[in-house]
């Protein structure tokens, strides 16, 4: 091993009563840097071969509490550099990352008050979406705690398997429980990587985050076609929420908050340029027909630096982010009134203008890495989701075709 620790005096920093500091001295690939412990002794009263203190130095009782406390710091560092030499990371680590460890003091240990600091720093940053995540997952969590803090290490398998029974004991569904447990997931994975929590208490190693399949939230095209032709007035808040719907489906199924916050400054070369707020994925779409006819309607005497759709009324982008979630609500209150005028059994959301797109553009033959290009996705897997489960009729088509011998 290439790294080493040793008890020692800094000789090159004398104070004023011609003592020096003790260090522990780390060497890691011939680099060396120094730790400083607190105490300090004059020069000769330290014995560097044996490193530590004197029984001369002071009372018999005093040396030896000093030399134990010196003592426990040194195997202290050794067990950490020990246990950073079993994961295999050692020699992958500068020295003042090594440094760093063994300073480190967890000053953190209430999963309670680690998830409050993580809703901060996404506040300051404005990711208030996620923000709003780990914000649910504790309060939820309080209450099934009874309002009493809780410990990382009393968030082990047995707890969540408590917490899952109480879930459905709500009757909450299982992906409601996968959306909780996820975010607890996400919680421990930056408290492991931040070296607040030690790997092996990860409790998702034995725990398995369930899912069940989602109801089916893509329209068919006669359905899409029967919301673009239902007749509305314009003071009827269900024209603004159609508009919505299908300006969502003709911009590559855009998220309800990306499309409120698209302003005429987006609108470009008769095209909408953007990024997704959610994975920072640019968007360049034309401006079709359709979509024109319903942008030309919101932008009309409006400014550059103006929103397209009246959704957001206030300034600074946490009341606006606020803003949406409540317009989103009352949106999708009024997509249930327009799927009762539509006949439309399914349950219409905003998401589904999404998923209809996607399954659309999948029944066009459009290639799967144009479909996830054109979600905004990261990922295929992700695209292929969206995708999982082709419309009965399809299916009845081609088993159609099997059947003609």
């Amino acid at each position: 091993m290439n790294t080493n620790i040793k008890l020692s005096l800094d000789t090159r920093r004398k104070k004023k009563d011609n003592s020096f500091p003790i260090i522990l001295r780390l060497s890691h690939f011939r680099k060396t840097t120094s730790i400083r412990l607190g105490a300090s002794v004059p020069l000769n009263f330290w014995d560097e071969r044996s490193e530590k203190i004197k029984k001369s130095y002071g009372t018999s009782v005093t040396v030896k509490k000093l030399n134990n406390n010196l003592l426990k710091a040194k195997v202290r560092a050794i067990n950490i550099i020990d246990h950073l030499n079993e994961k295999e990371e050692l020699n992958y680590l500068s020295i003042s990352q090594i440094k760093n460890k063994i300073t480190k003091k967890v000053t953190v240990n209430s999963f309670f008050e680690y998830s409050n600091s993580i809703i901060e720093d996404l506040n300051k940053v404005e990711r208030y979406g996620n923000a709003n995540s780990y914000y649910a997952i504790t309060k939820i969590l309080k209450k099934f705690n009874n309002e009493n803090d809780l410990k990382f290490n009393e968030v082990n398998y047995e707890f969540l398997k408590k917490f899952e029974q109480f879930h459905y004991s709500r009757g909450n569904s299982t992906n409601g429980l996968a959306v909780y447990m996820k975010t607890i997931r996400a919680i421990f994975n930056k408290a492991i990587k931040a070296g607040i929590v030690a790997k092996e208490a990860y409790p998702f190693v034995n725990y398995k985050i369930k899912t069940t399949p989602t109801e089916k939230r893509a329209l068919d095209i006669k359905s899409i076609k029967s919301i673009m032709l239902l007749q509305l007035d314009e003071s009827d808040n269900l024209f603004h929420f159609r508009n919505y719907f299908l300006a969502s489906y003709m911009l590559y199924g855009v998220s309800f908050i990306d499309m409120a916050f698209l302003k005429l400054e987006n609108i470009i070369d008769n095209r909408i340029k953007f990024f997704r707020s959610k994975t920072s994925k640019p968007y360049d779409i034309k401006i079709t027909a359709p979509l024109k006819e319903i942008l030309d309607f919101y932008t009309k005497d409006k400014e550059k630096s103006d929103f397209i759709f009246p959704i957001i009324k206030r300034d600074t982008y946490e009341l606006q982010y606020k803003d949406v979630l409540w317009a989103r609500k009352v949106y999708n209150k009024g997509l249930k009134q327009i799927a009762e005028k539509c006949n439309i059994e399914q349950r219409l959301t905003s998401y589904v203008s999404r998923h209809s797109f996607a399954t659309q553009a999948m029944l066009q033959d459009v290639p799967l890495l144009a479909i996830s290009a054109m979600l905004g996705h990261n990922r295929l897997t992700t695209t292929q989701i969206y995708l999982k489960s082709l419309p009965s009729e399809v299916l009845d088509d081609y088993n159609k075709k099997l059947m003609q011998f």
